[in-house]
């Protein structure tokens, strides 16, 4: 009986070790994400891998995560997960809190290789995967280093990244197809989040309504966006859907631009679904 014990035990443990090693109960292997952006290359690169669970550690419709603060809860999160995958750059300024977690593996994306980041008033912006060449770096970034904390899955990540980065750069080439040659390159955005975008695409931003979401714009900024707006031939304002439209709404009244939104990419269902419809209303607005 001692021996048949003693080979059920060996067995057991075989089978343990097979199952991945996650810190759940039931053995998975689970990727946590910082915020929305993450989340989508997370769940592209783990598409159909078995035993893989991509959990997001922000609410879907936090938006940008620039003065965000950890809770408890999200300390939970953490400490249940084996890979925190985060954007960097200073988007996450709890970074050196999660990594502190024991056994937590912090992957963090700046680290990607041919990135050059922009600074905006003396400080690097962080909204990288606004640009789709970048998003590609990133992709490839999370795929060499999820390869090498999780070998078993490593074959499984690799096609995954392949297929990502593929739709990936047939969505920039239509997008430059289409937005290479509009007449009026000039616009107005809500807050810092697309110079990325802008330099991808050629577009130039002549204003900032909102240097960080939800700080009001003071009567002078105001006014200096009012005076830009009104120099050019057309004039456009482009909102974000994760915040008020109010400031913008007060200088379109000043100058009769038309407002349209632009989506960061923050929430949503899909990297291409909303970048399709970044790239009609850019064509519907500067025509």
């Amino acid at each position: 009986m001692k021996k048949i014990l003693t080979a059920l035990m060996i067995v057991c443990t075989f089978v343990l070790i097979g199952c991945g090693g996650g810190k759940g109960t039931d053995g998975k292997f689970r990727i946590v994400t910082s915020f929305y952006p993450m989340y989508l290359h997370a769940i592209n690169l783990t598409k159909g891998v078995e035993g893989v669970e991509v959990v997001n550690l922000t609410a879907p419709q936090t938006g940008c995560l620039h003065d965000y603060q950890i809770t408890t809860e999200d300390m939970k999160t953490l400490a249940g997960g084996d890979v925190f995958v985060a954007n960097g750059f200073g988007m996450e300024s709890f970074l050196d809190k999660a990594a502190e977690v024991s056994d937590l593996k912090v992957i963090d994306l700046s680290k990607a290789e041919k990135i050059n980041p922009v600074e905006t008033d003396g400080e690097v912006n962080p909204h990288v995967w606004l640009s789709i060449t970048y998003a590609k770096q990133q992709v490839i970034e999370l795929c060499n280093q999820l390869s090498q904390i999780d070998p078993d899955h490593s074959i499984d990540y690799k096609k995954n990244a392949l297929d990502y980065v593929t739709k990936l750069d047939a969505l920039r080439e239509e997008m430059h197809d289409q937005l290479d040659f509009l007449p009026n390159k000039d616009i107005v955005t809500f807050h810092e989040a697309f110079p990325y975008f802008a330099k991808e695409f050629d577009l130039n931003i002549v204003a900032v309504i909102e240097r960080e979401p939800g700080t009001e714009p003071t009567p002078k900024e105001l006014a200096e966006t009012i005076d830009k707006l009104n120099t050019l031939s057309v004039k456009v304002i482009f909102t974000e859907p994760q915040y008020s439209p109010s400031a913008a709404q007060t200088i379109a009244n000043e100058t009769g631009a038309k407002i349209y939104t632009l989506d960061p990419i923050v929430t949503g269902e899909a990297v291409p679904a909303n970048a399709d419809e970044n790239m009609n209303t850019l064509k519907a607005a500067l025509q």
